[in-house]
């Protein structure tokens, strides 16, 4: 079988997308639940490559295939546990609420020194 301009545009898309599943992957968190999905629709586009679709057509090609699953490849890295990506929740609202108390005075005071009795 022979490859065309067309079946290397596919691999090359096909290529990316795994890319993009083992990126998510490494990521963890919110990103690594789509990387199944990714590394899933890059072996699926794998399988539309015209030249296969024109030998599935002439009946050359095999059609009693199992459907393929993609398979996301471990980086090596440890994905960040939760509660390890920055600063305290409980350190945010202690700043932020002596920021507003702050605030609040300064108005006030402002008031006070602007009344016109």
């Amino acid at each position: 079988m022979t490859t065309t301009k067309a079946d290397h545009a596919v691999d090359r898309a096909a290529d990316q997308l795994q890319e993009m599943a083992d990126k998510a992957a490494a990521e963890g968190g919110v990103a690594a639940k789509f990387a199944q999905g990714l590394a899933d629709d890059a072996a699926f586009l794998r399988k539309l490559k015209p030249s296969l679709i024109k030998a599935r057509a002439k009946g050359t090609a095999p059609t009693n295939q199992k459907p393929g699953h993609g398979t996301v490849r471990p980086s090596g890295k440890r994905p960040k546990g939760p509660g390890k990506g920055g600063p305290s929740p409980f350190l945010i609202i202690g700043v932020a609420l002596v920021v507003g108390i702050a605030v609040a005075k300064i108005i006030d005071w402002k008031n006070d020194a602007n009344a016109d009795d």
